[in-house]
């Protein structure tokens, strides 16, 4: 083989190489999340509840969710609290084990929120953080209301709205459940996917 022929074969064979390498390069990158423009839905037993979020008013509350989601955190719980005419509670990590005693005492560990609270009203489909009688206590728990809430404003901190799915909170908010609100038969959250809204544009 020739000197000319031997760098023709050289080059050939470094230029995938530097493109694979590329590529490897980019891949290590981590794309941070568009929350303002992320769509959840939360796939249940009974079907789909897609949510959009209120970024601009609660954007820690958005970000804990949303991260929450992305991790798997939600897949597995269930929907622990069910009143008709008021809402259904749920997020609670306590809810993938067997202890009734516990559901709804479980958060995201140590991390709390502090309060967002916004002119948004607790309107039907609003989706609001679940928190103690400390204002700056929100973890991982949330609720959806199923009928306008108005003495909840600003008690509780608005971060999301239901877009599609109401006919499946309403079939789990009227499950059958016990003196404590929790259903007889459980509906779980299977898993939540995360997607980027479409653009009106």
């Amino acid at each position: 083989m020739n000197k000319r022929a031997a760098l023709a074969l050289l080059i050939a064979c470094a230029l995938p190489l530097a493109a694979a390498a590329q590529a490897t390069k980019g891949k290590g990158k981590k794309v941070p999340p568009d929350y303002a423009n992320t769509i959840a839905t939360l796939q249940t037993d009974l079907g789909d509840i897609q949510i959009k979020f209120f970024y601009d008013k609660a954007p820690k509350h958005v970000e804990n969710f949303i991260d929450l989601s992305a991790k798997g955190f939600y897949d597995g719980t269930f929907f622990h609290r069910v009143i008709p005419g008021f809402m259904i509670q749920g997020g609670d990590p306590n809810t993938k084990g067997s202890d009734a005693s516990q559901f709804g005492m479980g958060g995201n560990g140590n991390n709390k929120l502090k309060a967002e609270f916004n002119d948004t009203p607790h309107k039907r489909g609003i989706v609001s953080m679940a928190r103690s009688s400390d204002p700056n206590s929100a973890s991982s728990q949330f609720f959806i209301v199923v009928k306008d809430s108005p003495f909840l404003d600003n008690q509780y901190t608005v971060f999301g709205e239901v877009i599609s799915g109401m006919d499946v909170v309403d079939k789990i908010v009227n499950a059958p459940r016990n003196a404590r609100d929790l259903p007889n038969t459980p509906v779980h959250i299977k898993k939540v996917l995360l997607s980027q809204a479409k653009s009106t544009s």
